[in-house]
């Protein structure tokens, strides 16, 4: 049901929020072309990275120039040519990609409605650590394993677990009825976007329906539980910052 009478889902409180497609309001993003991008998050709000969604024409185009900035991109749907650094490779739905620090990337003849999510951060170098390399991959070729031992909770990590990197991103499905064993709360930011299915999302001391395309922002040490709801299963993709000395 459309929004009425400024009814809406959506919530922006100090250390978490929910933003709905309903909301979206389209950005104009530098080396963004032949698209829509909507900003769901950024320091503005609160958080340390940014989220973006962003849609192209048939005419569209994204090119990034090498920055501070490392880039996580992920196809939501439809897909064009790659380009990370020297690196070249068409993607797909589920394709992803990791842009690290200090290299260019773009995407160039996308499928028309092709929608990207990506996640930006800011690098921070670890002393002696050498800096990633680019990765360019698919989730399909990303074996998940149960989380915690549960069938019903599937857990894809796309970015490999090692000191290099200061930034995780995930794919979480549940089956119907399935939940995170308890509630979380820690350190680690967090900057997700349902991908399929419903359920609802625990922050602090409220509780949100949450559908596809709904994307949600947790603070550090916001209170977080999630079960997911109705006849199919629900999917989630999600950043959190990683890997980096407590003070």
């Amino acid at each position: 049901m459309p929004d009425l009478f400024g009814h809406t889902r959506a919530r922006i409180a100090a250390r978490h929020a929910l933003i709905t497609p309903g909301n979206h309001v389209n950005s104009v993003v530098p080396g963004i072309t032949g698209a829509t991008s909507v900003v769901l998050i950024n320091e503005a709000m609160g958080a340390k990275f940014a989220q973006l969604l962003v849609t192209f024409t048939r005419e569209g185009r994204a090119s990034q120039p090498a920055s501070g900035v490392q880039t996580f991109g992920y196809v939501m749907t439809g897909g064009g040519a790659l380009t990370v650094g020297t690196d070249k490779a068409k993607v797909g739905p589920g394709g992803f990609f990791y842009v690290p620090a200090g290299k260019s990337w773009s995407l160039t003849a996308p499928k028309a409605g092709t929608q990207l999510t990506l996640f930006q951060k800011k690098y921070v170098p670890l002393p002696g650590v050498p800096t990633p390399g680019a990765i360019i991959c698919d989730t399909a070729q990303v074996k998940g394993t149960p989380f915690l031992g549960d069938p019903a909770a599937n857990l894809q990590v796309l970015l490999p677990d090692e000191p290099a990197f200061d930034m995780a991103v995930n794919v979480f499905a549940y089956q119907p009825g399935g939940h995170l064993p308890f509630v979380e709360v820690h350190v680690m930011e967090h900057g997700l976007i349902m991908l399929g299915g419903a359920g609802v999302y625990r922050m602090e001391d409220s509780w949100y329906p949450v559908q596809a395309g709904d994307a949600i922002w947790m603070a550090p040490y916001c209170a977080q539980w999630f079960v997911a709801m109705g006849k199919t299963p629900a999917s989630y993709l999600y950043y959190k910052d990683v890997n980096r000395p407590a003070i």
